[in-house]
């Protein structure tokens, strides 16, 4: 069951520096959310290393890199 969060909630849990680990990976089991902003919106976007899909986008990511670096040479 997922619990739905207002907007001033989600800021709070995405502003706790409790929920960071080595004050860079977001990771915060409570928040549903797979991509949060980070502290500074204008900075981007972060990935919730809580969510077991966070991994399955890293492995993406990775194998899309190595695919194009291979196709170039």
């Amino acid at each position: 069951m997922k619990i739905q969060f207002e907007q001033d909630e989600q800021d709070k849990m995405r502003n706790d520096p409790g929920n960071y680990k080595w004050g860079i990976f977001y990771f915060n089991p409570a928040d549903s959310r797979l991509i949060v902003p980070k502290r500074i919106k204008a900075m981007g976007w972060t990935l919730n290393f809580a969510n077991p899909y966070c991994y399955l986008v890293l492995i993406g990511i990775i194998a899309f890199a190595i695919i194009i670096g291979n196709i170039e040479k």
